[in-house]
């Protein structure tokens, strides 16, 4: 390969390179993308070398110092896009949609549908237990003795689960819906 690179154009790349490398490096910290700009600058010189060769230093400072320009702008742009993208993604995965706010509202009724059919006690036991009190702190609350929290709230959450998969429903959910298939509203 280097018997097809003209002698004085190999003389040039020897005493120039380091000097293209050093400005390179002063611009861009990354050794690799240094190595690349350094190597395109000269491939550009082979292609399209200045006019006046004796002012070859000039031309080849000037071309790797807009290289590294163009290399730091693209990188900025990249790394703009990249986080506009990811502040996309993040905020429509912060945003729910409608039909999960209409779920969760659904569900958030239906819990407290089984909550009201409960007694006093048995929901304010799941509550305390769910916003984080200790048992100590459930038993003073309910002024029970310690010992007996882990069992009241083993059968609290018991008896939830019974009422939940029954159906517990939402006030007025189970008439709606037997009015609807009475009337034949259902049926195509």
């Amino acid at each position: 390969m280097t018997d097809e690179i003209p002698a004085d154009f190999q003389e040039l790349f020897r005493r120039h390179y380091p000097r293209v490398v050093r400005t390179l490096r002063f611009l861009i910290s990354a050794p690799d993308v240094v190595e690349d700009l350094a190597q395109e600058v000269f491939v550009r010189l082979y292609r399209h070398p200045p006019d006046d060769m004796s002012k070859v230093g000039p031309w080849l400072h000037r071309t790797c110092t807009r290289m590294a320009y163009d290399y730091l702008r693209a990188t900025r742009r990249r790394k703009r896009a990249l986080e506009q993208m990811e502040h996309v993604e993040r905020t429509e995965e912060q945003t729910p949609s409608s039909e999960h706010v209409v779920l969760q509202d659904w569900e958030r009724a239906r819990v407290q549908g089984v909550l009201r059919q409960m007694s006093e006690r048995d929901r304010k036991a799941l509550w305390l237990r769910h916003s984080g009190y200790s048992y100590q702190e459930i038993a003073d609350y309910l002024q029970v003795p310690k010992e007996q929290v882990g069992t009241l709230l083993i059968r609290a959450a018991a008896r939830f689960k019974k009422l939940y998969q029954e159906g517990g429903s939402v006030h007025g959910e189970e008439s709606s819906v037997r009015s609807i298939r009475s009337s034949g509203a259902d049926r195509p």
